[in-house]
């Protein structure tokens, strides 16, 4: 199975991202926590252009913590932070806010040594059901942006003020115009960034049956009660089709479906060595 989806709205999404980012002081780079390095978008990251970046890595609750620590000193350095959360929890993005200053706080004094207090403007950027409006709402404490839990909700950017002095753009999810790794893709798909429809859901769970006896065996087979294929699971749930056989597509997107909520446990689902 070859992915390689780039819809043409994502093109779009793109142009009009380097626009808002010659206005901005901050990009706040939403990565969703099961797979933050699959989610770097390399044209993303040129377009940044030096300036101060706070990665967030997102759903923290469904990854691995253990794993993460090393990713967060990775990501972090000179004009970098880097913190994980769980943007769904009540105040839990509270922390944006005072990093924003912390990374522009070089505007803010030259702006105050002349008695000004600057308006801090952040855009929120990440790949498709990262988690970019759900976090935008968390800061702006009301559900002013559109959230789904699945690819392409967002339409277009957004401006909001998360606070005094701090205003935040919201965009699109923008997968690469051309993913070339295939262990990278298939990650993205394994979380939902890319749309189940334009995908074999079957090939895909069998890809992700792999991995997951790769980084944390027995998690499958705790979960299905001993099965280890889609077959077996289908047979564990009674996924049946008609006139006899295991529903195997039934059962895959059972698969996919507990790994996304959280269901096999709290996992990393990319290698990071």
């Amino acid at each position: 199975m070859k992915i390689n989806w780039f819809p043409g709205h994502m093109k779009k999404a793109l142009d009009e991202l380097k626009r808002e980012l010659d206005k901005v002081d901050v990009v706040v780079y939403v990565l969703d926590a099961r797979a933050p390095l699959s989610c770097i978008n390399p044209e993303i990251d040129k377009l940044t252009n030096e300036k101060p970046v706070l990665f967030v890595l997102n759903k923290a609750d469904l990854s691995d913590v253990d794993k993460l620590e090393g990713i967060v000193g990775s990501l972090s350095g000179k004009n970098k932070e880097c913190i994980y959360l769980n943007a769904t929890e009540s105040g839990a993005t509270g922390v944006i806010n005072s990093k924003i200053k912390s990374l522009c706080k070089s505007k803010i004094k030259k702006f105050e040594e002349r008695g000004i207090k600057p308006v801090l403007r952040a855009i929120v950027v990440g790949v498709p059901n990262c988690g970019k409006s759900t976090l935008v709402n968390n800061l702006c404490k009301k559900g002013k942006a559109i959230t789904g839990d699945k690819p392409g909700v967002t339409k277009g950017k957004q401006w909001f003020t998360i606070g005094q002095n701090v205003e935040i753009c919201d965009t699109p999810g923008t997968l690469y115009p051309d993913i070339e790794n295939q262990e990278v893709a298939k990650t993205l798909a394994f979380i939902g960034s890319i749309k189940d429809e334009v995908l074999d859901v079957v090939e895909l769970a069998k890809q992700l049956l792999v991995r997951l006896d790769k980084l944390y065996p027995g998690v499958v087979e705790e979960r299905f009660k001993g099965a280890k294929t889609l077959e077996e699971i289908a047979r564990v749930r009674a996924f049946l089709l008609p006139g006899g056989g295991f529903d195997e597509e039934r059962a895959a997107k059972s698969l996919i479906a507990d790994f996304r909520s959280g269901k096999l446990g709290s996992l990393l689902i990319e290698e990071t060595n």
